[in-house]
């Protein structure tokens, strides 16, 4: 989303509108939301988690850790499976460069099939070598996945006592905001908002205060 706004806006004008529908892409439909309503629902979602985490710290903690392991798990699985499969295809890049290297220096393959084939390999060796660093990366962080949660509830007790939406709280707590296009299917405008927080994603906030409650 992009912030509009100029000095002709009065602050209750200015909004977001979608990136990829005004800049002509096709990608998305037309859709905003104005910066005023944004921020409001961001703070009430945020006065919420702080609010919870603060008062339920040990249930909140045991709750995500829980999704958080299955969540990271399940990923760890995946980037692992991938890993070993890139690393195979390294190994298997190698043997097959000495194989044409042989078959050049035998006369059986020609300089320029010879040239365009080990670039071939080259090319695929650098996008694997790549795809493997950021694999590594990304099994790591998913194994921090605990220790980020123990750092994400030592930040939101820095604002237990917050009074209203500052940008640093908002830094500090919030990773992205994702908005979708409004559905007017019941004949009211309705519009959903989708807060990832830092290091422990999607907190589900409204499904936990009702575990409180039954």
């Amino acid at each position: 989303m992009r912030y509009c706004t100029t000095n002709y806006f009065e602050k209750r004008q200015a909004h977001f509108v979608c990136a990829n529908y005004r800049s002509n892409t096709g990608s998305c439909s037309a859709h905003y939301i104005r910066a005023v309503v944004l921020e409001d629902l961001v703070w009430m979602h945020m006065k919420a988690v702080i609010s919870y985490v603060t008062r339920h710290e040990s249930y909140f903690r045991a709750v995500m850790e829980h999704r958080l392991r299955l969540s990271s798990e399940e990923a760890i699985r995946a980037n692992k499976k991938r890993l070993a499969q890139a690393d195979r295809r390294l190994v298997e890049l190698d043997r097959l460069f000495i194989r044409i290297y042989e078959d050049n220096v035998a006369g059986k393959l020609s300089d320029e099939r010879f040239s365009m084939m080990s670039q071939s390999y080259e090319d695929e060796q650098m996008q694997l070598k790549a795809e493997i660093q950021t694999l590594q990366q990304d099994i790591e962080v998913q194994e921090r996945q605990i220790e980020n949660l123990e750092q994400f509830i030592q930040r939101v007790h820095k604002y237990a006592d917050l009074q209203e939406l500052t940008p640093y709280a908002l830094r500090e707590l919030v990773k992205a905001i994702c908005i979708e296009a409004p559905d007017k299917s019941s004949g009211k405008r309705r519009q959903n908002i989708h807060i990832s927080y830092d290091l422990v994603g999607f907190i589900p906030v409204d499904e936990l205060m009702k575990q409180e409650t039954a």
